[in-house]
């Protein structure tokens, strides 16, 4: 397909923002076609309010609002043939017709509720850990997927606490407290009004 041809019904516009209400059917529909042309499709709309006489023009379209009217509306076509009627087509269809492959989405429900759960060991929070627990068992998560998705955050998360007990047996060495002194938090003895250790 190396041109597309839109044929949208009566629209002040076709961005779907116009006026007090939102179409968020078009402004969706719009952001993919953006997405189309920047992937090389040419694209040409017309607008049933503006410019009725595209739609007569062409046979398919007028065959369409004879038999069905306004309602056979948007009318996709490409190469002299009709790929849609009645609705605006998503993405995946136009990557599709377009011989494209779209990337997987891979952040599904299932793997939202195991990245919560290792939020939720990382800032030792119970209430969370049974939310998200309970709603990944809901979604069919399996509780080997749940446990690795745990260790792994417990992994991160020792590993930050033993950096910070290192530097803290390091600081705590000998002749350490020159070091100790130059920290972000200035000297152990006076506070500063923008230490970061003030309470």
């Amino acid at each position: 397909m190396k041109k597309l041809q839109i044929f949208d019904p009566a629209l002040c516009c076709s961005s779907g923002v116009c006026g007090t209400n939102v179409d968020q059917a078009l402004v969706t529909f719009s952001a993919d076609v953006d997405w189309a042309k920047q992937n090389g499709l040419a694209v040409e709309r017309f607008n049933l309010a503006q410019q009725p006489m595209a739609f007569a023009d062409n046979a398919i379209v007028k065959a369409l609002l004879q038999q069905g009217g306004e309602a056979t509306l948007p009318a996709l076509v490409a190469d002299g043939k009709l790929l849609l009627s009645g609705r605006y087509p998503q993405r995946a269809e136009l990557a599709q017709w377009m011989g494209r492959t779209l990337p997987v989405a891979l952040f599904t429900p299932q793997v939202a509720e195991l990245v919560a759960i290792g939020a939720a060991i990382a800032s030792n929070c119970e209430p969370c850990f049974k939310h998200h627990f309970d709603a990944a068992y809901k979604l069919g998560v399996s509780t080997e997927d749940m446990l690795q998705a745990v260790n792994l955050a417990q992994q991160v998360k020792d590993s930050a606490a033993r950096a910070v007990h290192e530097l803290a047996l390091r600081m705590l060495e000998p002749g350490a407290a020159v070091a100790a002194a130059a920290g972000c938090c200035g000297q152990n003895t006076a506070k500063t009004a923008t230490s970061c250790c003030n309470s």
